[in-house]
């Protein structure tokens, strides 16, 4: 599967703790749009094959007006093969949807809302710096549902400061009530060039313990397992048969083509990475000139990446793919570390495929880089 990513820098606000490229002046909005327009022309052949995903990320692509949306979903249609089931994202927030504009997303061809929620509770969400209120937050999904769509997912933000894991719980209640399709949810983490890395050096802020995220994690899973929703990736959770078909390409190492300021792409050899500045980006399309770093992957880059994507998901790590692709026995050059895991019950083989446990989803990045192949 080829899916196509489109990066929409632009926010209301800033996120205490969001370190994406984005900007709060919206004022070149239009000029952005159809500069993305012409990079999407421009990258026409950049993909093989049926086009099965399309996403609109950010930023807050639900600022965009039902018009822009239309143009850049026209402008994909027109360039590209798109398949007729694709499966077609907006990333939105709660604040920027009410009946209208959620009738005029459905007509515009958007099939799945990833609506931005974070929390429930309102001390939490002035504490993130988020825009909208506890009330919205709930608010929004009902009326995504009352105007017909069928396939919605929600973020949750879990190890925000407090004194016991009471709000955790409430937010985990209150999530799936309100039976969303598809659940992510992730740790706070603290990024150094955010209004949170900022409070952190200042002493502001402290370091997040890792056994207080640990437990929420632990609770995320039991909650989410006990509601009938699956863990297909460690931060991802969905209802039978409604997992996030793009971020799964990304996963499983599908082909992707990103547009727009910030924005990467993967042609399964090489990647891409557009300049992550609004201005010096308009500016290189006015040349018509896309401004953007080429990585060529390595076969141990390959590998590599394969390992830390892989062991994310419910499907594991391929040992026979990586023997027969990459020509590396992951097993043998890593038996004694790997047995321990087992060992350990951290990590299960199952039709040669290495998978993490519970207990080893707790150490997944950790994991995944003590099997890297380093020179």
């Amino acid at each position: 599967m080829a899916g196509i990513y489109i990066h929409i820098p632009f926010c209301k606000q800033a996120c205490h703790y969001c370190d994406f490229h984005f900007s709060t002046n919206t004022e070149r909005k239009a000029e952005m749009v159809e500069a993305i327009i012409l990079e999407l022309s421009i990258q026409k052949n950049y993909l093989e094959g049926k086009i099965n995903t399309i996403y609109f990320g950010g930023g807050t692509p639900s600022l965009l007006s039902a018009e822009e949306l239309s143009k850049l979903l026209d402008t994909i249609f027109k360039n590209f093969s798109v398949s007729e089931n694709a499966e077609i994202t907006l990333e939105a927030n709660p604040d920027d949807l009410n009946a209208k504009k959620l009738q005029m997303l459905k007509s515009s061809g958007i099939n799945r809302l990833s609506i931005g929620i974070q929390s429930f509770h309102e001390p939490h969400l002035k504490f993130l710096n988020r825009a909208h209120t506890a009330s919205e937050a709930s608010s929004c999904v009902q009326q995504a549902q009352d105007a017909g769509f069928d396939n919605i997912s929600i973020d949750l933000i879990y190890a925000i400061p407090s004194e016991d894991h009471m709000i955790w719980e409430k937010d985990l209640e209150q999530a799936v009530s309100l039976h969303p399709q598809h659940i992510s949810s992730y740790c706070l983490t603290i990024e150094d060039k955010t209004v949170f890395g900022n409070w952190l050096k200042k002493g502001r802020l402290k370091e997040i313990g890792e056994n207080y995220s640990a437990e929420q994690f632990e609770m995320l899973l039991q909650t989410l397992q006990t509601y009938g929703y699956q863990q297909y990736e460690i931060s991802n959770f969905c209802l039978p048969d409604y997992h996030s078909r793009h971020n799964s390409n990304y996963w499983c190492r599908d082909q992707y083509l990103g547009v727009g300021p910030g924005a990467h792409s993967y042609d399964g050899h090489h990647r891409q990475y557009n300049i992550s500045n609004n201005s010096l980006y308009l500016k290189s399309m006015e040349k018509k000139q896309i401004p953007f770093e080429k990585e060529v992957l390595s076969p141990q880059d390959q590998i590599n990446e394969y390992i830390m994507t892989g062991l994310r998901t419910q499907w594991g790590c391929d040992l026979q793919k990586i023997a027969q692709e990459y020509h590396y026995d992951l097993w043998k050059e890593n038996k004694i570390y790997l047995e321990g895991l087992l060992r350990d019950q951290k990590v299960i083989l199952q039709d040669q495929h290495l998978i993490l446990t519970n207990k080893g989803k707790l150490l997944a990045d950790r994991i995944a880089s003590d099997l890297f192949i380093v020179t």
